[in-house]
C-alpha cells in the first residue's frame, strides 16, 4: 500500500511538471506585448531562484536571508567578467556559478552548524557583506551607480528580444523544477526531510547530516547565482539592489506564501509575489500596507502556504488520507 501511495504521489509530481510545460508553452498566447513578457520573465527568474531557496528552507529546515547576495554574485560576475574582460557570456556565466558554489562550500560549515535564529542571523550577515563589496567596489561595479551587461550570445547567436528570453527562462525553469523533483523523490530528499524533521534523529539513524546541508546549500546558492547571472544580461544593467536584504525578503516571502516544502507553490508564490507589486500600484503609496495585509491574511489562514494548504483542503474534501509517514530506516548516504 505504501509502495502505491508513494508512486502515486511521485506521478502526480511529474505530472505537475507536464502542466507546467504546457502552461509554458500556451502562455505566450496571452502575451500580447512586451510588458506582459517581462512580467513572466522576471516570475521565471525568481521562481528559478525560490525553488532552490525551498530546497534549502520547505525540505531541509535551513534559513537562509542572504540568497539575494548569491543573486547578486552571479549577476554581477558576469558583468565584470564580460564588461571589463571580454569574456563570453555563457563562460562568465559558469564562472559565477563556481565562484558562487566554492563560497558557499566555503561558508556552509560554519554558518549551517548555527540554528533557528543565529542561522538567520549569519545568512542575514553574508548577505550584507556581499552587497557592501558590491556598493564598495565602484572600480569593477559601478558602486551604487551599477553596471551595464553585455548582451548573451552562444557561438555567435545573440538572445535578443522579449520572446527568445522567454523561451530561455522557460527551458531554465523546467530544468530546475525537473532536478528539484527528482531530487525530492530520491534518498537525498528523503534525507534532507528527515533533517527537517530533526537532526538528531536522523543522526541517529545514520544520515550524515553535515554533508547533505553543505550541499544542498551550495546547490540552492549555485542556482541563484545562474538566475542572477541570466537576469544581469537580460536587463542589460544591474545595481547593488538585486543583492540587497530587501531582496532577500522578498525571496524568502515567496517561499513562505507559494507553500513550503513545495516546489510548484515556489512557482505559485514567486508568480503572485511579481504580480502583485504591479497590480497595487496605482495605490499610490499604500501598496506596501496592502501587500502587508495580504501577506498577513496568508500567513494567519494558509500557514503552510498557497499550495500545500489548498491541496490539503481537497484532499479532506476528497476523503484521501494522508501521504504516508516518512521510513525510519536510513536513506542511501548518496548524492
Amino acid at each position: 500500500m505504501k509502495t502505491r501511495l508513494s508512486t502515486l504521489f511521485s506521478r502526480s509530481r511529474h505530472g505537475g511538471l507536464l502542466v507546467l510545460a504546457l502552461v509554458l508553452a500556451i502562455l505566450p498566447l496571452f502575451l500580447t506585448n512586451a510588458f506582459y513578457y517581462d512580467v513572466a520573465i522576471r516570475i521565471a527568474l525568481n521562481a528559478i531562484v525560490v525553488i532552490g531557496l525551498n530546497l534549502l528552507m520547505g525540505y531541509t529546515g535551513q534559513i537562509s536571508l542572504g540568497h539575494a547576495g548569491f543573486y547578486g554574485l552571479g549577476a554581477y560576475a558576469s558583468a565584470v567578467l564580460t564588461t571589463h574582460y571580454g569574456w563570453p557570456p555563457l563562460a562568465a556565466l559558469a564562472a559565477g556559478a563556481v565562484a558562487t558554489g566554492l563560497l558557499a562550500l566555503l561558508l556552509a560549515r560554519p554558518v549551517l552548524k548555527l540554528k533557528g535564529h543565529t542561522l538567520a542571523m549569519a545568512t542575514l550577515g553574508l548577505g550584507i557583506i556581499i552587497s557592501i563589496v558590491i556598493n564598495n567596489e565602484t572600480q569593477w561595479t559601478g558602486g551604487p551607480d551599477g553596471i551595464g551587461v553585455s548582451t548573451f550570445s552562444v557561438a555567435g547567436l545573440e538572445i535578443a528580444g522579449e520572446k527568445s528570453w522567454y523561451l530561455v527562462c522557460a527551458v531554465l525553469l523546467l530544468l530546475v523544477t525537473w532536478l528539484a523533483l527528482n531530487l525530492i523523490d530520491s534518498p537525498v530528499g528523503r534525507a534532507l526531510q528527515a533533517i527537517h524533521g530533526s537532526e538528531v534523529a536522523a543522526r541517529v539513524v545514520g544520515v550524515d547530516t553535515t554533508r547533505f546541508k553543505v550541499r544542498v546549500f551550495v546547490l540552492s546558492a549555485v542556482i541563484a547565482s545562474i538566475a542572477g547571472s541570466i537576469s544581469a544580461h537580460y536587463i542589460g544593467f544591474i545595481t547593488p539592489n538585486l543583492a540587497g536584504f530587501f531582496h532577500s525578503i522578498e525571496l524568502v516571502t515567496m517561499v513562505v506564501v507559494g507553500g513550503m516544502a513545495s516546489i510548484f507553490g515556489s512557482i505559485i508564490g514567486a508568480a503572485l509575489l511579481t504580480i502583485l507589486p504591479q497590480l497595487l500600484s496605482s495605490f499610490e503609496g499604500w501598496e506596501t500596507v496592502v501587500f502587508g495585509v495580504i501577506l498577513m491574511a496568508t500567513m494567519i489562514f494558509m500557514p503552510k502556504g498557497l499550495v500545500p494548504s489548498l491541496a490539503s483542503r481537497s484532499r479532506k474534501r476528497a476523503g484521501v488520507p494522508k501521504a504516508p509517514a516518512a521510513s525510519n530506516k536510513p536513506p542511501a548516504q548518496e548524492v
